[in-house]
């Protein structure tokens, strides 16, 4: 069988092969940089196979490359890369997948509290008549941004005052500790009971082999707790560790915040524990120019002390295993220290948080 004739490039106008030399010197796209080479290869005399061989390409391919080229000019350089193949599963279906994996499995009857993705996957192809992998409903679930998260509670409050006593603590200067006449606001809070225990944590450890703390069962070193204030002018942190934390416990630390801040009107605000408002606190507080501000009942989170003490338990108590009080408390002291000499004036308390607007309903959990 007699051999074709050979394929060659038309002639080129200057225009076009300047065109050309330029997109082999700064093209970056591969198939773009490859094509130009071997039109310019053809327009130098050399055969598709030859022209192929540079450019590690077949010589069926360098033939295809010319004759594009022939028939659009340059615009045959250009890949027309394919879109790929279409989702098997459109919208809607994925819309379904979604709304099913967000219902509690019970309001569908069956007898499970969560789903597993292969029990999704059956319930889909039975009520729905979606035959689905579960690799693929995994993809789809991830794409619309439902995730597997742990569920969390909530406490709502059923104070009838809440929008009042939310307001007063939320105040832009009351949270940013502005009182006129050098009053301050303090956040206080009492924290623990201070156990000696192993905690556990979370750290960076080699794969597979985290550190491993003792289990523990009697715990004999007692308890202790920490009252614990935080000035919101300064951001700085003020703490005792006490025995007990009964009212006397509380009246003590209220009168060291007096002497540390002697002049203006100290703003405590605090939750509604017991000893918070026992008469003897009250009586002293008006006779010193103390006003308690209490949060709303089952509110607590109101109190900006709470994210400190978040941070303390993270920093200070998870990972660890005190041997004894007086090391914990070592360990307390030393990152309180640490965290004052990083402390920043606290302005506006979750300023963007739902809680601020009016809508805002205390009591749907």
């Amino acid at each position: 069988m007699a051999r074709g004739p050979e394929v060659f490039v038309r002639e080129l106008t200057p225009d076009e092969a300047q065109r050309l030399v330029k997109i082999t010197r700064t093209a970056r796209d591969r198939v773009r940089l490859r094509r130009a080479g071997i039109v310019l290869a053809s327009m130098q005399g050399r055969t598709a196979t030859e022209a192929a061989a540079m450019f590690a390409a077949t010589a069926q391919y360098a033939r295809e490359v010319i004759h594009a080229f022939n028939d659009k000019g340059l615009a045959a350089l250009d890949p027309k890369w394919s879109g790929g193949r279409p989702p098997k599963f459109g919208p809607h279906v994925r819309e379904l997948i979604c709304r099913v994996a967000r219902t509690p499995p019970q309001q569908v009857g069956l007898p499970f509290t969560t789903w597993s993705l292969t029990k999704l996957v059956e319930h889909l192809a039975a009520a729905h008549r979606v035959v689905i992998s579960v690799e693929t409903v995994r993809q789809i679930l991830r794409t619309a941004g439902v995730r597997w998260q742990a569920t969390k509670t909530w406490k709502a409050s059923n104070d009838p005052q809440f929008a009042e006593k939310m307001t007063r603590i939320l105040d832009d200067r009351c949270a940013a500790g502005q009182i006129p006449d050098g009053g301050r606001v303090i956040c206080v809070d009492e924290f623990g009971p201070l156990n000696l225990q192993p905690r556990p944590g979370r750290g960076w450890f080699p794969s597979g082999r985290p550190a491993r703390l003792r289990a523990t069962y009697h715990r004999y070193g007692g308890v202790r707790h920490m009252l614990a204030g935080l000035d919101l002018a300064s951001g700085q942190l003020f703490y005792r560790l006490r025995d007990r934390k009964r009212w006397q416990e509380f009246l003590s630390f209220l009168r060291q915040l007096r002497r540390r801040f002697p002049l203006g009107r100290l703003h405590v605000v605090c939750d509604n524990f017991s000893p918070h408002r026992k008469t003897e606190v009250a009586t002293w507080c008006a006779d010193n120019d103390v006003e308690l501000v209490f949060t709303p009942t089952h509110a607590s989170w109101l109190n900006w002390i709470e994210s400190e003490f978040t941070a303390l338990r993270y920093f200070t108590l998870d990972s660890s295993d005190y041997p004894s009080h007086a090391a914990q408390e070592a360990a307390i002291a030393g990152y309180v220290r640490w965290a004052n000499r990083h402390s920043r004036p606290k302005r506006r308390f979750a300023p963007e948080s739902k809680i601020r607007r009016p809508d805002y309903l205390p009591n749907v959990a």
